[in-house]
């Protein structure tokens, strides 16, 4: 069981630590740029939306000539679906939240939404412990900057 959870925890932190990086050249046929790493997400989204929708992870390796990693899949999978949705950022639904903020745990998705950083959800967890109405509040009116 130990070994099952290293392994868990070791998938979990490399997928959350190298989401969303996929590198290109900026020009594909030419060779000498090959060492300048360009995100393949935004560029192919100012360029072609559709061409960036048709990608495969395999037109991918010919365009670069490396073999892409199962989190650089799943993070091209990941970037073509959330460009599919209106590109959304939320990574938890707005139900959710939305039940989160009922149970006092809001400052939990608003962590994650802002990766920890900024004062947010630490404002919305001392208004939590004060009383749960503040938190509630709070988060309800924090809400409209994570859902667009």
């Amino acid at each position: 069981m130990k070994k099952f959870t290293i392994l868990f925890l070791a998938v979990v932190f490399g997928v959350t630590v190298n989401a969303g990086i996929i590198y290109v050249p900026s020009n594909a046929t030419d060779n000498s740029k090959a060492g300048d790493p360009v995100n393949i997400a935004m560029s192919m989204k100012e360029k072609d939306a559709q061409a960036f929708l048709s990608l495969t992870p395999a037109k991918v390796e010919q365009m670069t000539g490396k073999k892409m990693t199962f989190v650089q899949k799943m993070a091209l999978k990941a970037a073509q679906k959330n460009m599919r949705k209106g590109g959304s950022t939320a990574d938890i639904p707005k139900g959710l939240y939305i039940v989160l903020a009922i149970f006092g745990l809001a400052w939990i998705a608003m962590g994650i939404f802002d990766n920890w950083k900024g004062s947010t959800w630490v404002v919305n967890l001392i208004l939590t412990l004060l009383f749960w109405l503040p938190g509630f509040i709070h988060a309800l009116v924090v809400m409209k900057n994570y859902y667009k």
